[in-house]
């Protein structure tokens, strides 16, 4: 069995994840990929996200319906910041068989060599990078690229503007974004020069 994993802080999720996970199950044959939201990323000690508990709403919101996605909230039940070493090895012996797949974004790439444990997580995954930008890849692991103009970051900072973002996301997660008031206020941008 092939299992896909795909972590992140997903705040908020958006169709740009979905359609990518909807591609790695496939192009790799996977039986299922289980989205699985960090409480905080080791790499953005800096950004916190909105609260775990609304992020995991809005995740199962998504997913709804969808029987070969599904969440995992383990990593939400350990103190941040999350380690994708230590939610593998558990998921290692969750899935003793399986072939474990692990998704990153093509924005994670620079910094993987940087993640904790990298080598031995190597040998318990299969990197693929997700790519939803132009270009050809700089490293050596697979690629599903597919042109999708869509980020989280973009999402909330048109929340917070008053501006649509029906369309971006699934209509279940938009509605629980404007119900719980979320992305209302922003940071403002860093001035170019």
């Amino acid at each position: 069995m092939k299992l896909g994993f795909y972590g992140g802080t997903f705040d908020p999720v958006h169709h740009g994840h979905l359609i990518l996970a909807r591609e790695a199950i496939e192009q790799l044959g996977l039986a299922r990929v289980i989205f699985i939201p960090a409480v905080q990323s080791p790499h953005k000690p800096a950004t916190m996200p909105i609260p775990p508990e609304l992020r995991l709403e809005m995740l199962r919101a998504a997913l709804a319906g969808e029987p070969r996605f599904e969440v995992d909230a383990l990593e939400l039940q350990r103190p941040p910041p999350s380690f994708t070493f230590d939610t593998m090895t558990a998921m290692r012996a969750r899935y003793p068989r399986a072939e474990l797949f692990y998704l990153i974004g093509e924005d994670n790439v620079r910094e993987l060599h940087t993640w904790r444990r990298i080598d031995e997580l190597k040998a318990l995954v299969k990197f693929v990078v997700l790519n939803r930008r132009d270009g050809a890849p700089a490293h050596p692991f697979p690629t599903l690229a597919r042109r999708i103009d869509i980020s989280a970051t973009d999402i909330r900072e048109r929340v917070a503007r008053g501006e649509s973002i029906r369309y971006l996301l699934p209509e279940a997660v938009r509605v629980l974004i404007e119900k719980h008031q979320l992305y209302r206020e922003t940071k403002p941008l860093p001035q170019k020069n």
